[in-house]
């Protein structure tokens, strides 16, 4: 079979970006092959560098959402500085940044001016709220937009809401910034222009809210937290085992619901006893129901109660750790490991979940970048000499 470049190849980014709704975004573009320029401060760099040394040495968030990018340690409060990144952007496919509301129109380098200055460039806007309205300058953390968006009020139990373990804003607006950056260079296949690109944290999660959403504007009532429980299916929820862990399981139907009475609780008259007979009489009678599954699986180890629970064709997982996750079989099975060059070494990685078979690579996946790593080389590229380069350093505008 031929083989075929990634999607991306040949397309430059460059992003003014920090925290993780952009760099989330430019990630996955540098994956499918594109070249990021990553713009950072000289001082520090992007905030999120800082924020732990879980990953031998450097931040978990970090190294999750910037590998495969070249850093430039710029001051974009120097007109030089800006100089250099508005030389970038003019040779550049698209320009993804997510500043404070406000601040990249301050430096002029927002996705309207921008597109107005280069009609082939795809300019993209990543704020929390929007550019418009009463939050357009409201800060817009992950957790305030959890919170917002009322994400937190359906998560948790029925005692406690709780956010999402992981940042479910962020990750949402990067996911419609990646879609929105490949379906404008589609566009730009077809008409030779690309355009500006906006989204919003609220905006992306109240899409994702859609199921809740649309129940509570219908249907008058917002679903209740249950856990990992189902408000309207029972039995689905977790169940602890005799070796301490925990196998979730899901009846969809009245005939899985006889198979798994039968063939792993043991309690065939179940089947048809009116008080579990019917999804309905099931979820009426929840606290029986999670009783009868609850005492079966209890003298079981997980492994016994996923093998019995899968032989009976009853939908089931184990409740895993990221310790299970990072050894999990089927990721194993699947190749889907790599290791990724950083600062500190070899850091072990995850291969993207969109892959192309045909591509002669499966994805980029470079290094986890230092901060202005690639500072020199960059400016050389954009025409700068040797003396110019040296000035600026000395003047502390590039690092």
């Amino acid at each position: 079979m031929s083989t075929q470049p990634l999607p991306l190849d040949g397309i430059t980014v460059v992003a003014v970006e920090q925290a993780v709704s952009a760099p989330f975004a430019t990630r996955q573009l540098a994956d499918l092959g594109a070249r990021v320029i990553k713009v950072e401060r000289p001082d520090g760099g992007d905030f999120a560098r800082g924020y732990d040394t879980a990953a031998a040495g450097l931040a978990s968030h970090f190294v999750w959402c910037n590998r495969g990018k070249e850093s430039l340690a710029v001051d974009l409060k120097d007109p030089r500085g800006i100089g250099i990144v508005r030389r970038l952007v003019a040779d550049a496919d698209v320009f993804v940044q997510n500043l404070a509301q406000g601040a990249a129109a301050r430096l002029g380098l927002d996705a309207a001016a921008l597109c107005a200055a280069h009609p082939r460039l795809i300019a993209v806007d990543i704020s929390g709220y929007g550019a418009g309205g009463p939050y357009a300058h409201k800060r817009a953390y992950d957790m305030l937009v959890q919170c917002e968006s009322g994400l937190v009020s359906v998560t948790g139990t029925p005692e406690q809401p709780v956010k999402a373990g992981v940042p479910a804003a962020d990750i949402a607006a990067a996911m419609y910034a990646y879609a929105g950056v490949l379906a404008a260079l589609v566009r730009r296949g077809t008409t030779g222009r690309g355009g500006p690109v906006e989204i919003s944290m609220l905006e992306s999660l109240a899409e994702w809210m859609g199921h809740p959403l649309h129940h509570a504007m219908h249907g008058g009532e917002s679903p209740a937290r249950t856990g990992v429980a189902h408000a309207v299916i029972a039995p689905y929820d977790a169940y602890a085992t005799a070796d301490g862990g925990q196998v979730l399981l899901s009846v969809q139907n009245d005939r899985e619901w006889r198979r798994l009475a039968q063939q792993v609780l043991g309690r065939p008259e179940l089947a048809d006893d009116p008080s579990f007979a019917t999804n309905t009489a099931r979820v009426e009678h929840r606290e029986k129901t999670d009783a009868v599954v609850g005492e079966a699986l209890a003298v079981l180890t997980a492994a016994e109660a996923v093998a019995r629970l899968e032989e009976a064709g009853i939908a089931c997982a184990r409740l895993n750790t990221l310790t299970d996750l990072a050894a999990h079989p089927q990721l194993a099975a699947r190749e889907r490991w790599r290791e990724v060059a950083s600062p500190v070494g070899p850091l072990r990685a995850m291969l993207p979940p969109v892959t192309f078979p045909d591509a002669a690579e499966s994805a980029v996946m470079g290094a986890v970048p230092a901060l202005g790593a690639h500072t020199d080389a960059i400016l050389r590229e954009a025409g700068l000499g040797a003396a110019e380069v040296a000035a600026l350093r000395d003047a502390g505008v590039v690092v």
